[in-house]
């Protein structure tokens, strides 16, 4: 028998879905089309800037000894969390050094301990009350969904939407809904946003960042930012209109696992001192420290610009024709539809609308997989309490979400087949 919270963190939940989709096969003797998963493609150019590293690290006498056979402290590795803090206050003015930088094992983990220290059950005083995430524009990242630890933490405004051409659209943060939702909300313990979004692929603006930090501040809540796609690197954004932004009301969430190193699990939370040795001490607690490896691969490209720079001239563009191809592939195959496709800002997903579908976006999944293909239902990124309820959201059932980061070829026929299936099952 299980504790509630381990019944909640074993149960049936969207990400667990979508990873055991990585690793489970599709029927025998069915080609598999794998764009469901989150895994970000192989860059020839990042790969070898990554060999390069590793092989200077293992000529330099104990290095590569000292790197795998001692911990590092909770908090990061020294010289890391120091790259990273220079890095930004260098270029961007940021007002951080090293005690404003901590690293967790990956930035799902580190999201996870940044939700579970603002929100949940808060006694002050003697006085207990449940307090809430907020999530201003959903759809939202899949994996955030069952990271609370007590039931009901996360709560969520459903985006406005508009047409932006043909067979495209975009989703807005309903800002008139947010103000009234936190007015009479005083549970909310913190506002989080991704940027890029997964899985649209939407891109918050400039100002529209600092809109959600001014509202943040008023009501002296942090503003959470998963910059996991963002800028300065990945950059797997494609309007040059983006800056990176932070303030002591922000608690940026970054990561190098879509620069070429997901499987060493390095994330990165930018944060207020405090913050910062909270999550030290909670990582000490669950982990006593992070894996090294990635932190000491990227500590030197870091301090001399290359990871940025590369970033900027192999990974942006790389996934910009990714994204335009398969966008040119689905206008393509689903012509004479009523789809549409969130405008590519972003991320290395398509967020796909189809208006007459006549059956929940979970059944397509279930019919996709038949023939090979993974996706993941939009039904799972649809979460949080809302009023409305997020399930009344015309796009709730409507839609799915498509890594575009596979094999050109792979894609296309994935794109393909998906449409002949969504044709099959039209209104």
């Amino acid at each position: 028998m299980f504790s509630d919270f381990g019944a909640k963190i074993t149960g049936d939940s969207g990400i667990l879905r979508l990873m055991d989709d990585l690793g489970r096969p599709v029927p025998p003797g069915v080609p598999q089309y794998a764009l469901g998963g989150g895994n970000p493609a192989q860059i020839a150019e990042i790969e070898t800037l990554y060999r390069s590293e590793m092989e200077r690290i293992m000529a330099e006498g104990r290095a590569f000894e000292d790197l795998v056979g001692r911990y590092d402290g909770p908090q990061g590795r020294l010289s890391f969390i120091e790259a990273v803090a220079t890095y930004f206050s260098e270029c961007y003015g940021w007002p951080i050094d090293a005690g404003n930088v901590a690293v967790l094992n990956g930035s799902q983990s580190a999201c996870f301990f940044l939700f579970n220290l603002f929100a949940g059950t808060t006694t002050v005083r003697g006085v207990s009350t449940k307090r809430t995430i907020l999530f201003p524009l959903v759809p939202e990242y899949i994996g955030y969904a069952d990271q609370g630890i007590e039931p009901d933490m996360f709560a969520s405004i459903p985006s406005r939407f508009e047409s932006c051409g043909d067979h495209a659209f975009k989703y807005f943060v309903d800002f008139e809904r947010l103000d009234h939702y936190l007015a009479v909300h005083p549970e909310v313990a913190a506002l989080c946003v991704s940027r890029p979004t997964n899985p649209t692929g939407n891109v918050l603006t400039d100002s529209e960042l600092r809109r959600l930090g001014s509202v943040s501040r008023q009501y002296n809540i942090p503003l959470i930012i998963d910059n996991a796609y963002g800028l300065p690197w990945p950059h797997i954004i494609f309007s040059d209109g983006a800056t990176p932004y932070w303030d002591e009301n922000i608690v940026l969430s970054m990561s190098l696992s879509k620069i070429g190193l997901p499987g060493l699990r390095t994330g990165i939370v930018i944060a207020k001192k405090e913050i910062v040795s909270a999550l030290s001490t909670m990582n000490s607690i669950v982990s006593l420290a992070s894996g090294g490896v990635g932190q000491a691969l990227a500590t030197r490209l870091i301090q001399d610009g290359t990871l940025v720079d590369y970033a900027r001239r192999f990974v942006r563009p790389f996934y910009e024709r990714k994204n335009r191809l398969a966008q040119e592939w689905i206008h393509r195959y689903f012509s004479g539809g009523d789809y549409a496709v969130h405008k590519g800002e972003g991320s290395i997903f398509l967020w796909l609308l189809m208006r007459d579908l006549d059956v929940p976006s979970k059944e397509l999944y279930a019919l996709l997989k038949e023939r090979g293909v993974v996706v993941v239902p939009g039904e799972y990124f649809f979460f949080g309490l809302s009023d409305p309820p997020p399930e009344s959201h015309p796009h709730y059932n409507k839609c799915i979400r498509i890594n575009y980061a596979r094999d050109e070829a792979e894609v296309e026929q994935g794109i393909k087949i998906i449409s002949e299936v969504y044709k099959a099952h039209r209104r």
